[in-house]
């Protein structure tokens, strides 16, 4: 891969690279399959609650963005130590060139790629410095290993065509974003359709991805939902595929569960979850929920009826996935455009590259 590949995921052959020239400072953005796609700014959110085809009852694609009830907090102020260890980590991660393919020791490197510059921003060092209590050396360590893992699990050449078969029950959908803006991913056990547990956890990681393709300015976290109702002995993940999970989650995606609702867990499913506590840290624990009301949390205009919304979705995957494929490389697009229009900088705003209006960190 030359090092200023940029991989996204692909849609019948088409990639998004090649709508690198969509003007993201328009109101929206021309997509392929005659989609319109609105694009994130600094006035979040308007009051319209469309998805990407505009089908309502039922909708069968994803929301576009939150509803106008919907805010981001805003992130708490770096404290000069906090600053300082930022500016210290930035620095080391600056200079570095050839990474690790693979965890082996033996392990050849490859120049860092523009992908996984763009994936270094000032958020994901911030993240990486919290989850590590604000050492230096850990972080440093953290970022390194996840950068190799993503390659060695094949991240960014994983496409959508090579995950659609795992998909074709809806046994994850991403629609609606919560009263804080975060996307929404639900897990349906009942709709496993297949038993290769490796592809099944490529599905799992692809659907994170996209998940964050679509945090709209200023959220870096996501909302799971998972309903239990329906699920059969043998339709939920093995004990092996709960904790190589949670691994991923807590060594490779730090600080981005932002919720995990679970609802109508059966006796038998409770067992797992004790089985999994062990392995799960405390920060994790705090935002796992049982049985909350999700009406409270997720605005029901967004929120699919079985989990107790107002929406009426019918998965058909025909027509759900490529809507969703095409939002979220929309999404990616238009940070790609601001990212190479900021200077291709180690370190730039999140925020910024989602279509903040405020000047990105590689513009200083």
């Amino acid at each position: 891969m030359a090092s200023t590949d940029l991989v996204m995921p692909q849609l019948d052959g088409l990639t998004i690279d090649e709508k690198k020239d969509t003007d993201v400072q328009s109101a929206a953005t021309a997509a392929p399959n005659g989609y319109t796609i609105p694009s994130y700014s600094s006035q979040l959110f308007p009051s319209t609650n469309a998805t990407v085809d505009g089908s309502s009852n039922p909708a069968k694609t994803p929301f576009l963005q939150p509803t106008a009830t919907s805010k981001v907090p805003s992130a708490p102020p770096l404290s000069p130590e906090q600053a300082t260890k930022y500016e210290s980590l930035l620095s080391t991660a600056k200079k570095w060139t050839d990474i690790p393919d693979t965890a082996s020791p033996k392990s050849t490197k490859s120049p860092l790629t523009d992908s996984e510059r763009l994936w270094l921003t000032r958020d994901c060092f911030l993240r990486y410095l919290r989850a590590s209590q604000w050492s230096i050396p850990t972080a440093t360590t953290r970022l390194l290993s996840t950068l190799t893992w993503r390659r060695e699990w094949g991240v960014e050449t994983h496409t959508a065509d090579y995950i659609s078969p795992e998909n074709e029950t809806g046994k994850q959908v991403i629609t609606g974003f919560d009263y804080q803006g975060r996307p929404c991913l639900y897990l349906n056990p009942h709709k496993q359709n297949t038993k290769g547990k490796e592809k099944q956890m490529h599905h799992l990681v692809f659907m994170l991805e996209r998940a964050i393709d679509l945090m709209p300015p200023g959220q870096e976290t996501l909302a799971l939902l998972v309903n239990f109702r329906e699920t059969r002995q043998g339709q939920n993940a093995s004990l092996g595929q709960g904790r190589q999970t949670i691994s991923i989650l807590q060594s490779h995606y730090p600080e981005r569960l932002g919720r995990s609702l679970v609802q109508e867990v059966p006796w038998l499913i409770w067992g797992f979850f004790k089985a999994i506590s062990p392995f799960i840290d405390p920060a994790t624990k705090e935002k796992l929920k049982f049985d909350e009301d999700l009406r409270k949390l997720v605005p029901p205009e967004q929120l699919i009826k079985s989990y107790g919304g107002d929406v009426n979705f019918e998965y058909e995957h025909e027509k759900y996935w490529p809507a969703f494929i095409t939002l979220a490389n929309t999404r990616r697009a238009e940070m790609i455009k601001r990212w190479e229009g900021a200077g291709k900088n180690v370190g730039e705003s999140e925020a910024y590259l989602k279509g903040e209006d405020a000047i990105g960190d590689g513009h200083v």
